[in-house]
C-alpha cells in the first residue's frame, strides 16, 4: 500500500493497520495537506469506500458494481494519487 511505503520513506516505520484514514493522519504529520482527504466530507467518503474495499477484499465475499469501481478508480487518480505523489 503506497500509504504505508510513504510512511517507511518519510518516517522510519509505520503503523500496522489497515485503516486508511489512520495512515492518512499519520501522514498529516509530515505533510498536513493530505488531511483534505479526509477533512472534506467528499473526499472522506470515498476515502472510506476505498476502505471498506479493500476490507472486504480480503475478508468478506463482495461484489461491486462496475460503476462504483469506476467512480473510485476515477477519484483514487485525480484526487488521491496526486495528493500522494507530492509527499
Amino acid at each position: 500500500m503506497i500509504l504505508k511505503y510513504k510512511l517507511l520513506v518519510k518516517a522510519g516505520s509505520y503503523p500496522r493497520t489497515h485503516s486508511l484514514r489512520g495512515l492518512i493522519r499519520e501522514l498529516a504529520k509530515i505533510n498536513p495537506k493530505i488531511l483534505s482527504l479526509i477533512k472534506d466530507e467528499d473526499k472522506l467518503h470515498y476515502v472510506a469506500r476505498l476502505e471498506e474495499a479493500y476490507l472486504t477484499s480480503r475478508y468478506i465475499p463482495y461484489v461491486y458494481e462496475e460503476n462504483e469501481a469506476q467512480s473510485l478508480f476515477k477519484f483514487v487518480i485525480e484526487v488521491f494519487k496526486p495528493l500522494i505523489d507530492e509527499i
